[in-house]
C-alpha cells in the first residue's frame, strides 16, 4: 500500500474501523457493522460508500435484501483490513481512537518513522495544506504520539518530528517504507 492510497483510505472517519470489524468476522450487513463500530448512521454510510468506491468492499452476490445488502472484502480489501485491524489494535481506547479517525493522523504517523522536517512530511503527503499538517502535528504531539525535537545540525535550527509510543505502533502497523 502506498501513501497516496493510505491518504484516500483514511479520508473518511470510520473506514479503518469498518475494515477492522469485517476482518474480525462480524457479518457484513449494516446493522451489525454499525453496532460494532459505534458510528452514527450518516458517517457510517459515508465511510461504507467510500470503501465501495475504493473497491475494498463489494456487495455479496446472492446474500441480503436489495435494500439491505451484505458486504464482503475484496482481495485488496483483505490486505487493507489486516492493516486496519493492526491499527485498531494499537489504539484500543475509544477516546484515543478518535484521534486516529481524523483525516491526516495516520498518514502523518506513517511517514515519521525517522525524524522528519515539516517540508519533507508535507511533500510526502501530497495534497495536505500547511494548516492541516500543522494542526495534525500539534494534535499528535499533545497526544504524545509524535516527538518534536529541535535540530541544531545546520546554521538555522529547525524542528523534526518522529512517531513515538502509540504513534510508532501505528506507524509499524501501516508498514509503509517511505
Amino acid at each position: 500500500m502506498d501513501i497516496n492510497f493510505l491518504v484516500k483510505l483514511t479520508s473518511r472517519a470510520w473506514s479503518l474501523k469498518i475494515l477492522s470489524v469485517l476482518h474480525s468476522g462480524v457479518a457484513g450487513r449494516q446493522a451489525p457493522l454499525i453496532a460494532a463500530t459505534n458510528a452514527s448512521r450518516t458517517a457510517f454510510v459515508s465511510s461504507l460508500n467510500h470503501l465501495l468506491q475504493l473497491e475494498l468492499l463489494e456487495k455479496n452476490p446472492g446474500h441480503g435484501h436489495p435494500l439491505r445488502p451484505e458486504f464482503r472484502l475484496t482481495r485488496s480489501g483483505v490486505v487493507a483490513a489486516e492493516m486496519a485491524s493492526r491499527i485498531v489494535n494499537a489504539v484500543p481506547d475509544e477516546e484515543d481512537f478518535a484521534i486516529v479517525r481524523r483525516s491526516w493522523a495516520v498518514p502523518v504517523l506513517a511517514v515519521t518513522r525517522s525524524p522528519e522536517r515539516f517540508s519533507i512530511i508535507k511533500s510526502a503527503l501530497g495534497p495536505i495544506t500547511d494548516r492541516a499538517l500543522s494542526q495534525s502535528l500539534e494534535t499528535l504531539e499533545k497526544q504524545d504520539w509524535l516527538n518534536r525535537a529541535i535540530s541544531f545540525s545546520s546554521r538555522k535550527p529547525f524542528p523534526t518530528y518522529q512517531a513515538v509510543n502509540a504513534g510508532l505502533q501505528i506507524n509499524l502497523a501501516v508498514g509503509l517504507s517511505v
